[in-house]
């Protein structure tokens, strides 16, 4: 059907998805000056503004240079019709399953010289390839991000936690990248799970190319996301753009392994300031791919970012109310269950022979009376024997008396 063929409401709905889409395929996603035109005049006439000359200066010099002569109507039909031919959904903020959380992008942003820390504000639209809604899909997630260049400890970790948080129900957020990425994604897709890629490209060009195949498959079984229409280049200050959009999808970010300088710490700040969980794994000292972590968990204040090293340890962070985990401890031993006074009589029964009750009440600091009311209970509890008319060690086992 015709748009001029729809009822006016429907008519008006497709302007503002056209508005979103050009919006976000004229200029990069994130910036203060297209969310304060967008905010103040609505997608339809913000646009409007910026390609008639109403608006000047950089947003709309790049915009005019993407438009490149071209219509916004006739650059709306080439993003919808190069969406479709790709199997390519888009959603904005109108749409149904648009993720409620990536409205607090909107808090994070900071004046100053850098625009990465500026330009923080939510998306006009997202592409995404895979069958799920994207909002049910990050409602239970946790964002799991780190070094590229792991080491099998960082392997071993990111895989443990994958598996473990797709196993009980959570979604596995992370960008595609070598390394801690693709074994998060690949530990979810193999626990049955939900992974979603969020990547600094369009949706049909993987990047890193090696890992294409892991791309196809989430894909088919999860999530690809990105702020930028198909098509776009991987430029590297545009993964540390979408760093920001991993961490507000999730309740919360683990840092399971990262360089001093490495581009993952970024994501957990955004989670810090976003005010989700933040947590790392710590790691041997000796590592270098444990740096950043070590340097996060030390910087920053306790409540701040948590250490976390199980699954049950992230749920604590980002469940409910009461979903605590076990406090970890040894294996129980035969006198953890006994008493102070009885653990004391215990620790006075000599190791070699025996002892009568009297020189065991002396050794252990406490009366006669007491030590002859509990020692025969220690003797029928098995923490003791009887030997000699006194009280010895238990025997070895499989040792005779």
């Amino acid at each position: 059907m015709n748009i001029l063929d729809e009822p006016a409401g429907a008519a008006d709905d497709q302007a503002v998805r056209d508005a979103r889409i050009v919006l976000g395929g004229l200029v990069e996603p994130g910036g203060r000056r297209l969310h304060e035109l967008v905010t103040a005049y609505g997608p339809v006439e913000a646009l409007d503004r910026l390609v008639r000359g109403h608006e000047s200066g950089p947003l709309a010099e790049a915009a005019a240079l993407r438009l490149h002569g071209r219509t916004p109507a006739a650059f709306a039909a080439q993003l919808w019709e190069r969406s479709d031919r790709l199997g390519v959904r888009i959603l904005t903020p109108e749409s149904g399953d648009w993720p409620a959380r990536l409205a607090d992008l909107r808090h994070i942003s900071v004046d100053g010289p850098h625009t990465i820390d500026r330009d923080t504000y939510p998306p006009q639209c997202l592409w995404l390839r895979g069958p799920h809604r994207l909002d049910d899909a990050v409602e239970r997630s946790v964002a799991m991000v780190g070094a590229r260049a792991n080491t099998g400890y960082g392997a071993h970790a990111a895989t443990e936690l994958g598996y473990g948080l797709a196993d009980q129900g959570w979604s596995v957020v992370s960008g595609g990248a070598y390394g801690i990425d693709a074994f998060a994604h690949r530990a979810a897709l193999a626990a049955g799970g939900v992974t979603v890629a969020v990547l600094a490209c369009g949706v049909d060009r993987p990047y890193p190319l090696s890992n294409t195949a892991l791309f196809d498959q989430i894909a088919e079984e999860g999530l690809l996301i990105s702020e930028w229409p198909p098509g776009t280049a991987p430029f590297k200050v545009r993964f540390l753009v979408r760093n920001r959009v991993i961490a507000a999808l999730s309740r919360g970010t683990v840092l399971v392994e990262a360089g001093a300088r490495s581009g993952a710490r970024q994501t957990l700040r955004r989670a810090r300031q976003l005010r989700r969980a933040a947590m790392a794994v710590p790691g041997p000292i000796s590592s270098e791919m444990s740096v950043g972590c070590h340097e996060e968990l030390r910087r920053e204040p306790h409540e701040l970012v948590r250490p976390v090293t199980t699954v049950a340890q992230v749920l604590e962070e980002v469940g409910g109310i009461g979903e605590l985990a076990p406090v970890p401890r040894g294996a129980d031993r035969p006198l953890d269950a006994l008493d102070p006074v009885e653990r004391q009589l215990v620790d006075a029964v000599p190791r070699r022979g025996g002892a009568y009750a009297e020189q065991i009440a002396i050794d252990a600091g406490v009366s006669l009376r007491v030590a002859l009311a509990i020692l025969p209970s220690l003797a029928l509890r098995g923490h003791l024997r009887e030997h000699g008319g006194g009280f010895a060690r238990p025997l070895p086992t499989g040792r005779k008396p």
